[in-house]
């Protein structure tokens, strides 16, 4: 700077040498550059790598792994619904599941190995505490962006043929009187809930998307031995004046909208053999808009029952056309949530059976109603009629 102030004006200073990078100097009085300090480097690194592909054994790669003891050859199903969020991981690449399962005869004590990033602490179960404490069957699960979603497995099973509840259809009833009943609502409040997981395993009950416990609502439901069905909402002709909730399917929207919101209510929890509408008088007569999600449902192997609420309802001719198990309700139960409306609904369902061999009730989740089914429910075999889950009164695209 001072030999730039000093100097004459007009004069142009001689330019300075560039700097060049300092040297290494070594004791044997050589010198390396930087650069090749540097590829050296890379070099050593990209040996080690070579060398562990080549010498070690790591199939896994790595990965975090972890080892469940397999302590019964039975019910390999259940078994593997505990690392369902492991299996179906695997399925969209972000991580790898291995099931060994025991041969016939062979000895308890067998392993299924669980490998991918996200094993916490050794427990691959952790994953998804809702779909292991529901014992989902992993291969009829598909992972999406709205949890996993019901799907026929790699085996031509259906959601609806695997956790339907076994029971006497009218085949097989050799004339006896039988009657599906549904509980509808449920989830939203505990108490309701609780009493109707309490009613007989037959009883069917319908679970509301929006509660905050589904995932031990359900389990708890299922293992009293209770058939399970989604209730999806549609589009009555007063909306919005009448709102089903998030997530209603409306007309008039392009067939993709709808599906998206379908995915996400049906991400909410797992096990149910199909769906029932909630409210929906609108949708359910636009063969348009409801044509694609029927097709949805016969291409994922789930069931849909009908609430019986509206005359205009296409639900059966389209569910004839997509292959889909279908029921109807013939009776509301609790439009006068009264216990002697109630259980006069419930003569009217008798003689409905008694004439055509079977009948699908329906009922809400209120106190009264559940309070009084299960009265009912206790002498109902003493009139002979018996009760079954709906999906024994549901078949392939019939009214």
């Amino acid at each position: 700077m001072a030999d730039d102030l000093s100097a004459p004006l007009g004069r142009k200073q001689p330019k300075k040498p560039p700097r060049t990078l300092p040297r290494l100097s070594f004791s044997t009085g050589g010198s390396l550059p930087l650069a090749r300090i540097a590829f050296g480097l890379v070099a050593l690194i990209a040996a080690g790598v070579v060398g562990r592909i080549l010498f070690v054994n790591d199939p896994m790669g790595g990965r975090p792994v972890a080892e469940i003891s397999v302590n019964s050859p039975h019910n390999a199903n259940s078994l593997a619904g505990a690392v369902a969020v492991a299996s179906t991981a695997a399925s969209s690449g972000s991580a790898m599941a291995t099931i060994t399962p025991l041969a016939p005869g062979a000895t308890p004590g067998a392993s299924i190995t669980v490998v991918g990033a996200d094993v916490p602490d050794g427990n691959p179960t952790a994953t998804d505490p809702a779909a292991n404490a529901q014992g989902l069957f992993p291969d009829l699960l598909e992972p999406s962006a709205h949890g996993s979603i019901p799907r026929v497995s790699s085996a031509g099973q259906t959601p609806f043929a695997a956790y339907a509840r076994p029971s006497l259809t009218p085949a097989t009833a050799n004339g006896k009187p039988l009657i599906a009943l549904v509980v509808t609502g449920l989830g939203l409040n505990p108490t309701s809930t609780s009493a109707a997981i309490d009613l007989p395993d037959a009883v069917t009950l319908a679970f509301a998307p929006y509660g905050k416990g589904l995932s031990a609502e359900v389990s708890s439901a299922r293992a009293g031995g209770h058939e399970i069905l989604l209730e999806v909402p549609l589009e009555p002709f007063d909306y919005p004046d009448s709102d089903p909730g998030p997530d209603t399917l409306l007309t008039g929207q392009a067939p993709r909208d709808n599906l998206d919101k379908l995915y996400n209510v049906m991400g909410k929890f797992g096990g149910y053999v199909g769906i029932i509408n909630h409210m929906g008088a609108r949708f359910t007569s636009s063969t348009a808009d409801f044509n694609p999600i029927m097709e949805e449902l016969g291409s994922r192997g789930l069931g849909y029952v009908d609430d019986g609420s509206s005359n205009r309802s296409v639900a059966a001719e389209l569910a004839t056309a997509n292959n889909v198990e279908f029921g109807r309700a013939d009776l509301g139960l609790d439009a006068d949530p009264s216990r002697n409306a109630i259980l006069d609904q419930l003569k009217a369902l008798e003689q409905k059976a008694l004439s055509g061999g079977a009948a699908i009730g329906l009922i809400s989740a209120l106190p009264v109603s559940v309070q009084t089914l299960a009265e009912w429910c206790k002498t109902a075999a003493d009139r002979g009629f018996t009760i079954v889950p709906v999906s024994a009164l549901m078949k392939k695209g019939t009214s």
